[in-house]
């Protein structure tokens, strides 16, 4: 795969299941994600063209950093995946400012300034693919889950508004819907889940490569994908 791919959230679940298949298709690399030391550990296992960036992306300052390292790396952006996000489940009468504040920054600010930086220089070259790893809450509602699908629900909108936008400059968007991944995300959530019953990090990885795969009159616009025990019709 001869593509410059900038994955955020790269040391997670799905992010780091992707690394792999993309550096074993031969893709550049561009790994984000706050911890400096598990991106150096994992770039020392990849090998091949990885360049490793420590991004905070709430930060508007270390978003833009991130692009003009890759640019100068790479000399150009042919895709971007979000796979960053932040969950926090409880009753929405539990929930105090500070929940809110922290899935809007991560979830919603955090991937609308990621995706703003990479179409602007995609917009430029007329070509590009951004991929927003939503879930399954940004399209179905759950209990426990206000602040959460508040935060994914806009990630869809503003997808779907910048995707109208750019479809002229040759820039696809697709939007993931997976059901439960049984990743680090459910490490610090306290409600009661199987994650033997979820689905792999590597089956999600698996998808969204089939997308940055597709030629480009065939690009999804959305997948979903959900478990047996965690599925919404």
């Amino acid at each position: 795969m001869e593509k410059v791919v900038v994955i955020v959230g790269a040391t997670g679940g799905i992010g780091s299941a992707l690394t792999r298949k993309l550096a074993k298709a031969g893709a550049s690399l561009v790994l984000a994600a706050r911890d400096s030391d598990k991106l150096s550990n994992l770039a020392a296992e990849l090998g091949g063209e990885v360049l490793t960036v420590a991004c905070d992306i709430t930060q508007p300052e270390q978003v833009d950093a991130l692009f003009e390292s890759a640019i100068a790396q790479f000399g150009q952006i042919d895709a971007l995946v979000n796979a960053a996000g932040a969950g926090i489940l409880k009753p929405y009468s539990n929930l105090d400012p500070a929940d809110l504040d922290a899935m809007l920054d991560v979830n919603l600010k955090g991937s609308f300034y990621t995706c703003q930086a990479a179409a602007e220089l995609m917009q430029e070259r007329k070509s590009g693919h951004i991929c927003n790893v939503v879930g399954i809450l940004g399209k179905h509602s759950m209990s426990m889950a206000s602040a959460y699908c508040a935060s994914k629900f806009a990630v869809v909108g503003f997808s779907k508004c910048m995707a109208e936008e750019l479809k002229r400059f040759g820039v696809k968007f697709t939007l993931f819907y997976f059901g439960g991944v049984n990743s680090p995300f459910w490490d610090n959530v306290s409600l009661k889940v199987d994650r033997k019953k979820m689905l792999s990090p590597e089956t999600a990885a698996e998808a969204i490569f089939y997308a940055l795969s597709a030629e480009a009159q065939a690009v999804p616009m959305e997948i979903n994908i959900q478990p047996e025990s965690h599925l919404f019709l």
